[in-house]
């Protein structure tokens, strides 16, 4: 759950290590190895399409994109109705403002209205991007002009829920209704906060130094699943909070961690180096799927994996050369929505992609 905009993942990766060449005269979405995947059906074409998630009723999704040649210059969310068959188009909206840059969308219990983080509130424009030619260094921007509202489908703004200064985003919706989990820079660090699905008690639940993000509740709303960076040395520390400062991340060293929803008993779930991150819960609640590029030294490629709550059983299950990231199962756990740079024909397009799922 950003959760970040999959733009400023996938095409900063492509700039360092090269555009991975795909075709788009392949037989089949899916690989020889993707032994999970069925019926695979991609639903957006050209742009940057990513954090796609599922309503509660597994029909409706929302996700954020950005295409400047349809007038989309910055993130902005959109909501559509999945097809019911392989003939018919997937139709989507946008539901979003329109001014600044959104994230990290989430339909609500009521199937009426949609939670999302905006800076619209501090500018109409699009946040500028951090210059990483002089950063040297691949950075994440926190903009702290992001807010948490709640809208309708025809965009209009009916609750704000944070008004803190500093960054406030990456919300997810515990599965019972009950409670939303977000980051939040307020104390000064990057931890984990959740409140009432009005926005009330508000709790902090992550107290270590370091990024604490992206989290989503298990399907029992009992657990939580995140990724953190874990700075341990001096130098480290050092280096974490200097970007902090400039409203910046450095997420290539992060790994997925798991707690009580109250965010008690916390442990590190992958110990596996690099980034590790985009973790939620199998239907099963006994799993996690995430992305990773572990296993690439160069930082590229990036593919989905599953692993059992305490760490065993760590297993790849998507096999694309590009990005896959921002996996999903449906409430019912009959599918799968992940974004993915297959099938995009030698470009930098990341799209939405669904499957059914075999176990």
């Amino acid at each position: 759950m950003n959760r970040n905009s999959v733009a400023t993942i996938a095409v900063a990766l492509c700039n360092v290590v090269g555009v991975v060449k795909t075709t788009a005269q392949e037989k089949t979405l899916i690989h020889a190895n993707e032994k999970h995947f069925k019926n695979m059906r991609q639903l957006t074409f050209g742009g940057d399409n990513a954090e796609a998630y599922f309503g509660f009723d597994n029909e409706h999704v929302t996700f954020q994109r950005t295409a400047p040649k349809d007038g989309v210059d910055c993130d902005q969310i959109f909501y559509g109705t999945l097809p019911s068959s392989d003939k018919k188009k997937f139709n989507y909206k946008l539901v979003s403002t329109g001014k600044g840059r959104t994230t990290c969308a989430y339909l609500m219990p009521d199937k009426k209205h949609f939670l999302y983080a905006s800076t619209h509130m501090a500018a109409d424009t699009c946040p500028p991007v951090p210059d990483r030619n002089k950063i040297k260094k691949y950075v994440w921007p926190i903009y702290e002009g992001y807010d948490i509202f709640v809208a309708d489908f025809k965009g209009k703004i009916t609750g704000r829920l944070t008004n803190t200064p500093g960054y406030d985003a990456e919300g997810t919706i515990s599965p019972d209704g009950k409670k939303i989990i977000f980051t939040s820079m307020r104390n000064g660090d990057m931890d984990l906060y959740t409140m009432n699905i009005d926005g009330t008690d508000v709790r902090q639940i992550t107290t270590t130094l370091g990024y604490d993000g992206g989290a989503c509740f298990s399907p029992d709303s009992k657990m939580i699943t995140w990724r953190a960076s874990r700075p341990k040395t001096e130098e480290e520390e050092k280096e974490y909070k200097d970007l902090l400062a400039q409203g910046l991340v450095m997420p290539t060293n992060m790994e997925v961690f798991v707690a009580n929803a109250d965010g008690t008993n916390a442990r590190q779930v992958t110990h596996l180096g690099r980034a590790n991150w985009a973790p939620s819960f199998a239907h099963d609640g006994k799993r996690i799927i995430f992305a990773s590029n572990h296993e690439h030294p160069r930082g590229f490629p990036f593919n989905l994996y599953l692993i059992n709550i305490d760490g065993s059983g760590l297993e790849r299950i998507s096999d694309d050369e590009g990005f896959d990231a921002f996996p999903m199962f449906s409430p019912d756990g009959k599918k799968l929505l992940f974004s993915s740079n297959r099938n995009n024909g030698g470009t930098r397009d990341t799209n939405v992609f669904m499957c059914d799922w075999v176990d």
